[in-house]
């Protein structure tokens, strides 16, 4: 069985080091990783692609072993829309007198009474910490979220500012993973 091992990686890479395997041809391998953010990432990314993923716990690694699922393969299919949102902060332009959170809280109420809530949104930098409870944005995420928005938060970016476990809406997530659904829809748009 072919070894993919990720431990000691920064996202995005174990998930990169996964879509190489995977595009060799490989259809049963394992994946080592060494915590639970790449974990899921490579989970995400394997089962999106028709694969079956069973977790162990070693000693020093997380082990995700890999089987393509020919018998009953569903392959999710890519998310298509037409707004793919990047916010990359918690505030719209300079934050004179606090305006700028002001404005990102009034664009993110207005994107809620949208007829159609952007596909995905994805948060980075200064953006994460929105969703985390009790942020003033974080109730407006949740309703986009409830609507079908995809939300992806930044896992590099939560770990370096230290709130990973205190995200409460969307889904810890990588830049492959971001990149992927942002440019994914027919207009991508930056705030922030």
């Amino acid at each position: 069985m072919d070894i993919v091992d990720a431990r000691g990686l920064d996202c995005p890479k174990p998930v990169i080091k996964t879509k190489e395997t995977v595009e060799k041809g490989c259809r049963s391998f394992a994946v080592w990783v060494d915590n639970e953010v790449a974990s899921a990432n490579v989970t995400r990314f394997l089962e999106n692609r028709g694969f079956l993923v069973n977790k162990e716990y070693g000693e020093t690694s997380i082990v995700l072993e890999a089987k393509l699922n020919t018998k009953d393969a569903v392959i999710r299919p890519e998310r298509k829309g037409s707004l793919g949102l990047l916010l990359t902060s918690d505030k719209i332009g300079a934050d004179s007198d606090g305006l700028g959170k002001v404005l990102m809280k009034s664009y993110l109420g207005t994107l809620v009474q949208s007829e159609k809530p952007p596909t995905a949104i994805a948060l980075m930098n200064d953006a994460v910490k929105m969703a985390v409870t009790g942020s003033s944005e974080f109730d407006y995420l949740c309703e986009l979220s409830d609507r079908g928005s995809l939300i992806l938060v930044c896992g590099a970016c939560t770990k370096h500012f230290g709130i990973t476990d205190d995200v409460k809406v969307g889904i810890i997530s990588n830049m492959f993973e971001i990149t992927e659904a942002i440019f994914g829809p027919t207009k991508t748009t930056v705030v922030g």
